[in-house]
């Protein structure tokens, strides 16, 4: 699809220190490869070691591999370095993590009087509070040409919590592949994947602790002592990350082997979310509007999650599911006992997600607003470059 909001293409380049993987890392590719399908030019620049670096490279995204995932001087020479050689080439620069976005704001500044530079956009993908000294409110309004968050509530947040001015933030909430996002037949994914056709409830995220999954073997069990008839529900537990271990042992510790089944990262993720009848997602930490809420609402599931972060930008309560306070293994059992017991309104609410993501979480939407986002930093840029000479 050609861009709609530039009368010529234009060239990105986005940098990324986080070696890890979660929802962050899958934005940014997924941006990255709308922008490239829409006929701008790309560039991703991360550490040699990043988890993004090779799944960019299948996804046919451009990359360089450089040394940016500490906050110190040599990093910060060699991005200089590298802005120095190729700045000119890009009309933007869409910075994703705080050591990336000060490693490129310090670089820039530094080099701005000697070279035509470009804006940098930084993208806020969690909820976690900023601080107010003085050098981040440079970083935010002065190196900043716009800060983008992936959900209003985040948007808000730096406007009550650090004063930034409303104007000078948009909200984009990640957009997902709608084409491939859909729901499947149930019953035929259970067989291909190898699950027992029973009811069953999951998880998709990546294995933090802040994510909850401690919190969810909990209310596992509160239901199985509670509720006899639920004990036929089975757990499946989607993703990887550094929890893994830990959860492991304390699925034996409670003795939830036969119940809970942990199946790692999956590249066919609509077809594990197909083979699900409930989603949840407990987390207790600094949450955007997570894609594996978006993505399993897209695949027709109820949702039951946690009033942090921007998650109520997609769960709506009592319409696609219910929203409890974080770090309640009593309420999340309750919760999931509503819809485990009800199938007529696991249905009803799966439906209404299904709705609400057709008409919200499309990728062109996500795309759109970036487009005019960074059209309107470079032409502002230019402006600027063109009033100092």
């Amino acid at each position: 699809m050609p861009n709609k909001n530039n009368s010529r293409p234009f060239s990105i380049l986005h940098t990324e220190n986080s070696t890890g993987w979660g929802g962050q890392e899958i934005r940014i590719l997924t941006e990255a490869r709308g922008m490239l399908d829409r006929g701008h030019q790309v560039m991703l620049l991360t550490p040699a070691s990043a988890e993004i670096l090779p799944a960019a490279q299948r996804m046919g995204i451009p990359t360089t591999a450089i040394d940016i995932e500490k906050k110190r001087l040599g990093p910060l020479f060699r991005l200089r370095s590298w802005l120095a050689r190729h700045g000119r080439e890009y009309d933007v620069i869409n910075t994703h993590s705080s050591t990336d976005s000060w490693l490129a704001a310090v670089a820039l500044a530094t080099l701005a009087s000697a070279s035509n530079t470009p804006p940098m956009v930084r993208t806020r993908h969690v909820s976690t509070p900023i601080n107010n000294h003085f050098s981040t409110r440079w970083l935010y309004t002065k190196a900043t040409a716009h800060i983008v968050t992936a959900g209003e509530a985040l948007r808000q947040q730096l406007h009550r919590d650090n004063g930034y001015a409303l104007a000078s933030m948009t909200s984009v909430r990640t957009g997902i592949d709608l084409t491939r996002y859909k729901p499947i037949d149930k019953s035929a994914m259970r067989a291909k994947l190898g699950l027992e056709n029973a009811p069953t409830l999951g998880v998709l995220a990546t294995l933090r602790d802040w994510k909850g999954h401690r919190d969810l073997l909990d209310a596992i069990v509160l239901l199985r002592e509670r509720f006899p008839d639920l004990q036929t529900w089975r757990l499946v537990i989607i993703g990887d990350g550094p929890e893994r271990e830990r959860l492991h042992v304390r699925i034996q510790e409670l003795n939830l082997q036969s119940v809970v089944h942990m199946v790692g990262n999956q590249e066919n993720v609509p077809e594990w979310l197909s083979a699900l009848d409930l989603l949840t997602l407990p987390s207790y930490g600094a949450e955007g509007v997570p894609q594996g809420i978006m993505q399993g609402m897209a695949c027709g599931l109820a949702v039951v999650s946690t009033t942090v972060g921007a998650i109520n930008e997609a769960v709506q309560e009592g319409v696609t599911g219910y929203m409890i306070a974080p770090r309640n293994p009593e309420a999340l059992a309750e919760a999931l006992a509503k819809l485990m017991h009800n199938d007529a309104l696991r249905t009803q609410m799966g439906a209404a997600s299904y709705t609400y993501a057709q008409q919200h979480f499309g990728i062109d939407v996500m795309l759109d607003k970036m487009e005019s986002i960074f059209a309107e930093a470079s032409k502002n840029n230019s402006n600027a470059m063109k009033a100092v000479r």
